[in-house]
This record gives C-alpha cells, structure tokens and sequence, in this order.
C-alpha cells in the first residue's frame, strides 16, 4: 500500500510540472528557415531551441534562455509578452567565391566553414486564448567568428577566421504550436 501511494504521489507530482511547463513547436522564417522549440521554464524564463539553414546556405542550431515580460496594457482576447535572452550559436555555412585573375577568367567556387558565436534575443509574442498558437515577431544577432578551411585544389589558399556579418542581421516571424 505504501509503494501504491508513493507511486500515486510520484505520478501527480510528474503531471503537475509537466503541466506548468508546456512546450512549443513551429517555424521560424527571416533571414533563413529554422524549426524551433520552446520550452516554458515557468510563468518568466524559457528556453528555445532552433535548428535551420541560415541565408539558406548551411545549417545551424542556437540555443537562447529568455526572460519573459507580460505587456499588461496591450492585452485583450489574448496576451501579448516581450522576451530577452542570451545563449549561444553553432554551424556550417557555405557561400560562393569568385576568383580574380589578371587574364579575367572567373572561376567561383564554394567555400565552408564553421561558425560559432554568442547569440541574442529580443523579440514580441501573442498567445491565442482559444487556440494553442503563438506568434512572434524578434531579432537574434549571432556575435561570433566564421572560419573556413583552404580549398584542396588551390596550392596558395589558405585557412582563416573573420567576424561573422551575417549573424547581425537575423530578423524572423515564427507561429509555434502550444502542446
């Protein structure tokens, strides 16, 4: 009787944080195209989760933990919150070279590498009341470095780092479903 019970009690325990933690899962579309997850941590952090292709020339996963903030004033039929997070990004991308040559023969070529780098998040949502849908508006800047290897076939090309520019510039609308 006394495992029944514990095991009663270890079950109501289970459904209750499973219930104050509901969990999301959509798209998110801008500067490339991602499928994220949200994981509520509470009624005032979370954690997304994203995998995608950014500039739709690679892949990369990010990870942000967010404060969130109700907007008292704005809300009606739903609720509307602002959130900000700090985390981090990693990936491979691949973007098109162009050789110059003294003849003007142009030769392009595709050139990778990693990137990895720390990432931010501010952004906008509104929760349906009736349906179990969110949709944002937010911005997640990626401040980090980018490095590629050299090119096999080319004998005088070599290896580097460079900021990441790309990473500044990554706005997106999401619509996540609330399961």
């Amino acid at each position: 009787m006394k495992k029944v019970l514990l095991s009663a009690l270890f079950a109501l325990c289970l459904a209750v944080s499973a219930y104050a933690q509901p969990r999301a899962i959509g798209g998110r579309l801008g500067t490339g195209i991602e499928v994220s997850y949200q994981h509520s941590m509470g009624e005032k952090n979370m954690v997304e989760v994203e995998l995608g292709m950014p500039w739709y020339l690679g892949v990369q996963a990010s990870a942000t933990y967010d404060w969130i903030f109700n907007i008292k004033s704005w809300n009606g039929a739903g609720k509307w919150n602002w959130y900000a997070g700090v985390g981090a990004s990693v990936g491979y991308i691949a973007h098109l070279y162009r050789e110059y040559h003294w003849n003007y023969t142009y030769p392009i070529h595709w050139i990778g590498g990693g990137i990895a780098g720390v990432a931010g998040r501010i952004g906008v949502e509104y929760v349906f009341d009736n349906v179990p849908l969110v949709l944002s508006v937010d911005y997640r800047p990626v401040i980090g470095a980018a490095f590629w290897g050299a090119c096999e076939h080319e004998l005088d090309a070599q290896s580097g780092a460079a900021f990441y520019t790309p990473g500044l510039y990554d706005f997106a609308v999401s619509a996540r479903y609330i399961f």
